[in-house]
């Protein structure tokens, strides 16, 4: 705070009453409902008008008015002119903590900075040493590491940890339905304030546990939401946390699960080495604890990254692995959070491999597949199939059937706000250049251009 005899910025309080469009009169109103509110009593009308005149003319500095000016303008001190402005939080790096309190103090950090005001985080780029650095450091990780010591009088409960899950339950099916771009910051505003205490009180090792697990599904799901929100450096950060929160479970099952995640948005970023190692380093680190469903996954990350380097013969065996596996497939031994990894979402995972080989023909079979097998709860995923099956059909050069097939992903995407799906709209935009003088193209433009996403693969 700036002290009585420091020059202050007396324009920026005189700002404030101005957009209220007040009079001095009216503020002096202002003022006296607040102190009655606190039991305070103030000087007279005259005396405050004067003060108030003086304020504003840099004359004097209001010391004792300082908390009721912010309560009747709703600004802080800093935007008022009457302190100097905190300093921005650090951006959380991407190191991976060596404690379990390490890994809460680095997740509060970043919440904080990620709902900061005029933050940058959602511009930040990912870091591709991360990509080597955090899988190696939970790969070598010990034996299970004891939780912190709280010396809080907050005691945790099972009911606390299953009201986080339910909670973070209905961000996770926002996401599905209407993209990351809808509910991200909501989720993050609920993890800072109702989950943060939680992970620094008193609980039983077996709800700690469970505690720490549900918290690292709901940093993966915050990752998930910033990464379809194009806020890739943002995402990886969040990935990280998600993968130490899941050593701190000893969850060996969810921490692949996120390395499974920084494999597919690497791939997505073009990273496919690092994408396909950190896909390897999922399997390798859960031998012996993963289900059929969660190794398929695993092997299907694999094979993605695979595809898009040009390692065809690579990519067939790992398909090949992936669907003899998953016919072993118990949904009874799968940990809920794998439930969505269907024969559909196998079949998308083939598609968007044959895809991404030029096999225009076996991309059709499997997106046709996926689209004939889904129930219409995961609308983005049924976007991405419906867009595969376009991109194949232009392969086969078909663009009447690949319009056809876009304009049924843009009437399923109406209300998802998703950069990913903006991306695979700009990707069959370029693409569909060569059929510029189609007939079928054309029309198919015209219809396009009063939808949302397509608007927006047009910057």
């Amino acid at each position: 705070m700036v002290s009585a005899t420091t020059p202050y910025q007396a324009n920026l309080l005189r700002a404030a009453r101005t957009h209220l469009g007040w009079k001095k009169p009216r503020l002096v109103y202002a003022l006296r409902q607040a102190a009655a509110q606190e039991g305070r009593s103030l000087a007279t009308d005259t005396s405050l008008l004067r003060s108030i005149a003086r304020w504003e003319n840099g004359q004097t500095y209001p010391a004792d008015y300082v908390e009721l000016l912010v309560k009747v303008y709703g600004q802080p001190a800093h935007r008022l002119g009457l302190a100097d402005a905190p300093a921005a939080p650090e951006a959380p790096g991407t190191v991976y903590p060596s404690t379990p309190t390490d890994g809460i103090e680095a997740l509060a950090a970043l919440w904080r900075a990620d709902l900061a005001p005029d933050s940058d985080m959602q511009a930040l780029a990912p870091d591709p040493t991360a990509w080597n650095a955090a899988p190696l450091a939970w790969l070598v990780s010990g034996q299970q590491e004891q939780l912190p010591n709280s010396r809080t009088q907050t005691q945790v409960g099972v009911s606390d940890v299953e009201a986080v899950r339910a909670t973070v339950d209905v961000y996770a099916d926002l996401d599905n339905r209407f993209g990351g771009g809808h509910g991200r910051r909501a989720l993050i505003q609920y993890l800072d304030g109702d989950v943060a205490e939680l992970l620094t009180a008193r609980s039983t090792e077996p709800v700690g546990r469970a505690l720490f697990g549900t918290v690292a599904e709901a940093t993966l799901l915050a990752g998930w939401m910033s990464y379809d929100s194009g806020h890739h450096g943002l995402a990886q950060r969040y990935f990280i946390q998600a993968l130490r929160l899941a050593q701190a479970a000893a969850d060996r099952r969810l921490a692949g699960s996120v390395l499974s995640a920084m494999s597919h948005q690497a791939t997505y970023l073009g990273r496919f080495t690092e994408a396909a190692n950190l896909a390897r380093a999922a399997q390798l680190g859960t031998t012996g604890h993963a289900t059929p469903t969660l190794t398929a996954q695993f092997l299907a990350m694999e094979a993605r990254a695979l595809s898009r380097v040009g390692d065809h013969a690579g990519c067939h065996t790992a398909l090949t692995r992936a669907t003899t596996i998953f016919e072993r497939t118990n949904p009874g031994e799968d940990p809920e959070w794998i439930g969505y990894f269907d024969q559909a979402e196998l079949s998308a995972e083939l598609g968007h491999c044959f895809r991404d080989m030029h096999q225009a023909q076996q991309a059709t079979t499997y997106a046709e597949l996926c689209l004939g097998g889904t129930d219409g709860r995961y609308v983005r995923s049924d976007f991405f199939a419906t867009m595969v099956l376009a991109e194949a059909h232009l392969t086969a050069g078909e663009p009447e059937l690949a319009c056809r097939s876009a304009l049924t992903a843009l009437r399923l995407g109406r209300q998802l706000k998703s950069a990913r799906c903006v991306t695979y709209l700009s990707e069959f935009r370029t693409k569909l250049a060569v059929f510029a003088t189609s007939a079928s193209v054309t029309e198919f433009l015209e219809e396009a251009e009063s939808h949302r996403l397509w608007q927006q693969t047009a910057s």
